[in-house]
């Protein structure tokens, strides 16, 4: 006899979910047909490519493919198409059943604006009735973007930072940004491609190809209660094509100055059932790119306290911004400034290791490559299974606390997805990275010169050689003052008097022979210094960075960190309101080896029996995991005018507390029959967990060690107190200060917005005012353990520490942007956006990170699309013109210092030859057109023009 099973009888309790999930997404009642058709213009009859076809009152919706195709799965009949193309009149159409096929014709019209799909920003209905600040990209913006990648054309954005070299570019919104984005989140496809060792996304390294990007969606400000933790100050969301509706052969070709090659392809096709109900489908996309990057070539003198400076002039050198090893790290060689430092060593004063170039350090050959497949199987008609996977691989600069080398880093991407047309999704991904042969360009430079040369060594041979050899030179200057000995028959004391000042003057006066005896004294110091180029040098430095800092005390990083996570969301439609449920957990594998992590931890030396030494390890195991679970609600009141909406979430991380991210909104629409009329004010929240660094980062950057913080530290000796205690040796002068465990960000963010047309229907508008309120900022503490043997006045063990920390004090700021699009006419468009943000708060906690962002930003631009010029048809073209104001950019001492204002622009000029079963589209543009030798960050590479060409073919 057969036993009858009750739901989740025998199953554990995680497979009953599943299961449930399962049966509520392929539940049969929401399946019930689909919808084709095909758009074109009235007039000639010619398709209408990218033209918005959504479901009224839903999320389903898709763009028209080349031949003016679309193809959408409803749940139920009848709907109400609503179908915009810039230009053409919005058609809304009544549908009562499934359809073989729709013909829809569009008729244009001068002036348009009303619920249309703006040209070059991707504002559907949806996105212009969003409660939230959003930013998007749609296919033909992509297309239109006169930077050298669709990914640099974000920066054009409103409200939108962006900075990095052409391999790597990091985009930042509304404050405290970074090289390294950990207060911003990416997601490919609801996918978090963030390297989960770093735990921020290197830009599109690990991305999609611009051949396969649909729309790109910036949504700023606090955002956790909507996307999870990190979606601390805005989130990046791609979304690529569906290879059932974007079917066919496309190939980009591209090339240009610095000796810049791109190469893309993309195919994708579908097979199995009827003819336009096929079950499945593929897509296959392969990338590389190849340039000679930016070079960070800044020789200014850091941007150090005025005691420390010394200037560019200085005959014993400075310290330059990107030139490492010559950071003056032995306090002897800062000595002998002061009146008796010149009377022993006259014209010796600061003196500086000669140190490497980045240049002489780092490959700028940047190339990057990634290849991606997608299998999508239709188990019924709105219900996809999708599997896909994508590799990245390259080598970039990143900056940090030092500059880095990624050097043939590698990426993993693994995806399952069950995803139903409008009820939900069960998403499950793993991340795999290889940090490859990458290593610290600072560290190495340090690492060189200790190898030949110990620092102390270098010191002491600079200054002797100096008194021997040049004092003698200084002394016999013509008036240089002579000390004086004066003996006091009283006391038996002898005084020795020296004129600094008259000395002073002499030595200002001769600058050009202190220059020239400082250069022979380093030609001495330097002998066992290694000349990049040389053999010798380069095996050197090879060693230093093929090796860990336990393999020969080498620079190479090892990171083979892994990410997985599972995410599942389902919506509720009881007819009164939408019920959005969901919940989300993740894991963190992170292996380094010890070179950042305190996966390793080195103990002590042993001896064998035979008198060989071998290092005793403990090795730890870190895992991290993390959960969230949340839910929301919308409701549309006074005949769809008003629209609500509630979310709140909760997340845990293992080492943290419950933490929960509410937020509320609601949109108006001002006129009644509009779509894009809107009024909309929300309250938003955010968190951000600290990273794998700030929980378990141990990694020795020569000048000190860098720490995660889950403990807490006690007793560590304020810097400056311990640089008083060198000159004093009175212990009494030390101060002692403990460092509580780390615990996460929290933000709240008040939002007032509108988005509607002005002046006969001619001007888009989009402005938005925040207010934020910060707290627990994550930076860092400096401080110095010190150890003392009893009854010694001076230590016997000196660290210095970076201690990552919270802030104390709460912060606040606020922004403005706004956004404009005057409509020429169909063909010709002008834009442009202006933002305005700044940090309230002044604070003297130096553990607030630095704002780091422009007060003022604008850009300026002027589009033509589909134009016939000379007889020559389907030409368009784009130029921006954006302008940055000048800003402090505080990253680590070594790159801190001010960002002069600077302006970029971009233009492109664009030929498009269409085919019965495809297009051609050649482009020539040029991103920084007017060749501006400009920086976005301290430190970073020194940005100029780059000129390309390129041709997209795309066949059915």
């Amino acid at each position: 006899m057969q036993t009858l099973l009750f739901p989740g009888q025998g199953l554990r309790p995680a497979q009953w979910v599943l299961s449930l999930f399962f049966l509520l997404l392929v539940s049969p009642a929401w399946s019930q047909g689909i919808i084709k058709g095909t758009i074109v213009d009235d007039e000639d009859g010619s398709p209408l490519q990218s033209a918005t076809v959504v479901v009224d009152n839903s999320r389903l919706g898709a763009n028209t493919n080349q031949r003016g195709a679309f193809e959408i799965t409803v749940p139920s009949f009848p709907i109400t198409l609503i179908i915009s193309y810039t230009g053409y009149a919005q058609t809304r159409m009544e549908v009562s059943a499934p359809s073989q096929s729709l013909l829809i014709r569009m008729k244009a019209e001068d002036l348009v604006l009303d619920g249309v799909d703006i040209i070059a920003k991707g504002m559907g209905e949806r996105l212009q009735q969003d409660p939230r600040s959003v930013e998007a990209m749609s296919i033909t913006g992509i297309k239109a973007t006169p930077s050298e990648s669709f990914y640099a054309g974000l920066g054009n954005l409103k409200g939108v930072d962006i900075n990095g070299s052409i391999g790597f570019k990091v985009i930042n919104t509304r404050g405290f940004n970074s090289a390294a984005p950990v207060r911003s989140l990416q997601i490919i496809d609801g996918v978090d491609n963030q390297s989960p060792g770093l735990n921020f996304s290197l830009g599109n390294f690990l991305g999609a190809s611009e051949l396969d990007v649909e729309q790109v969606e910036i949504i700023q400000g606090a955002s956790s209660a909507y996307f999870g933790p990190n979606a601390f100050n805005g989130v990046i969301s791609m979304r690529t094509k569906n290879p059932f509706v974007h079917q066919g052969f496309s190939v980009m070709l591209k090339g240009g100055e610095r000796n810049l090659g791109e190469v893309a392809v993309r195919y994708a096709d579908a097979f199995g059932g009827s003819a336009g109900n096929e079950r499945f489908a593929f897509k296959f996309n392969a990338y590389y790119l190849t340039v000679n990057d930016w070079e960070a070539n800044n020789l200014d003198e850091v941007d150090v306290a005025d005691s420390l400076k010394v200037g560019v002039n200085n005959p014993g050198g400075y310290n330059a911004v990107n030139r490492y090893g010559d950071e003056n790290l032995n306090a002897s060689s800062r000595t002998f400034t002061n009146n008796s430092g010149q009377l022993t060593y006259p014209g010796l004063g600061t003196f500086h290791r000669t140190g490497y170039l980045e240049q002489d350090l780092v490959d700028y050959g940047t190339w990057n490559a990634k290849l991606g497949a997608a299998l999508h199987y239709k188990i019924q008609d709105d219900l996809e299974l999708i599997g896909a996977s994508n590799f990245g691989a390259g080598t970039t600069i990143l900056q940090g606390d030092n500059r880095y080398s990624l050097k043939n880093i590698r990426f993993f991407q693994h995806r399952v997805e069950l995803k139903h047309a409008s009820r939900g999704f069960l998403r499950a991904y793993l991340t795999h990275e290889n940090a490859g042969d990458s290593y610290d360009a600072v560290f190495t430079a340090y690492r060189l010169q200790d190898n030949r040369w110990a620092d102390g060594n270098w010191t002491r041979d600079y200054r002797d050689n100096y008194r021997n050899r040049f004092v003698p030179r200084v002394q016999n200057i013509d008036g240089f003052p002579e000390p004086s000995v004066v003996f006091d028959p009283v006391t038996g004391m002898v005084t020795v008097n020296y004129d600094y000042e008259l000395a002073q003057q002499i030595l200002a006066q001769n600058q050009d022979s202190l220059l020239l005896w400082h250069q022979q004294n380093r030609v001495f110091a330097d002998r066992n210094y290694l000349q990049p180029g040389t053999a010798e040098f380069d095996s050197l430095f090879n060693s230093i960075i093929s090796s860990t800092i336990f393999e020969g005390r080498g620079t190479r990083l090892v990171d083979r960190s892994a990410l997985a996570h599972v995410h599942g969301e389902y919506v509720f439609q009881p007819g009164w309101a939408n019920i959005v449920v969901g919940a989300n957990a993740r894991q963190f594998r992170p292996v380094s080896e010890a070179t950042i992590f305190q996966d390793t931890l080195i103990i002590t030396d042993r001896t064998l029996p035979d008198g060989t030494v071998v290092k005793d390890s403990v090795r730890s195991k870190i895992i991290n995991t993390e959960f969230g679970v949340y839910a929301g609600i919308e409701r549309k009141l006074f005949d769809e005018r008003l629209k609500l909406n509630g979310t709140i979430r909760m997340d845990k991380n293992q080492n943290f507390n419950f933490l929960f991210s509410p937020a509320l909104s609601a949109v108006f629409l001002l006129r009644k029959n509009s779509q894009s009329d809107v009024l909309r004010v929300s309250f938003s929240s955010a968190i951000r967990n600290p990273t794998l660094s700030d929980q378990y980062l141990f990694y020795n950057v020569g000048q000190a060690i860098l720490l995660g913080n889950l403990n807490g530290f006690e007793d560590l000796v304020t810097v400056d107190s311990y640089l008083n205690f060198v000159k004093s040796l009175d212990p009494n002068t030390l101060e002692y200060f403990d460092v509580a465990p780390i615990k996460p960000e929290q933000v709240r963010t008040m939002e007032l917005g509108y988005r509607g047309v002005l002046l006969d229907d001619k001007v888009y508008v989009d402005a938005t005012y925040y207010f934020s309120f910060y707290r627990d900022f994550i930076g860092y503490n400096l401080g110095v353990d010190l150890g003392f043997a009893p009854g010694v006045a001076l230590p016997n063990f000196i660290q210095a520490y970076r201690v990552a920390a919270n802030a104390t004090d709460r912060v606040t700021t606020q922004g403005f942007s706004i956004g404009l699009d005057y409509f020429l006419s169909k063909d010709y468009r002008l834009s442009g956006n202006y933002s305005w943000n700044v940090l309230n708060t002044v604070s003297d906690d130096p553990i607030i990170p630095a704002f780091n962002t422009p007060e003022h930003k604008f850009n300026l631009g002027f589009h033509g699309t589909d134009l016939t010029v000379f007889g020559a048809e389907h030409i368009g073209f784009s130029v921006n013109y954006k302008w940055v104001d000048g800003f402090l950019f505080e990253g680590s001492p070594q790159f801190t210092g001010f960002v002069p204002s600077y302006g970029l622009m971009d233009a492109q000029l664009n030929k498009e030859f269409r085919f019965d079963k495809g297009n051609l589209i050649l482009k020539l543009g040029s991103s920084n057109l007017l060749d501006n030798q400009v920086f976005q960050i301290y430190g970073g590479p020194t940005i100029g023009r780059l000129t390309y060409l390129s041709a997209t073919m795309e066949l059915d």
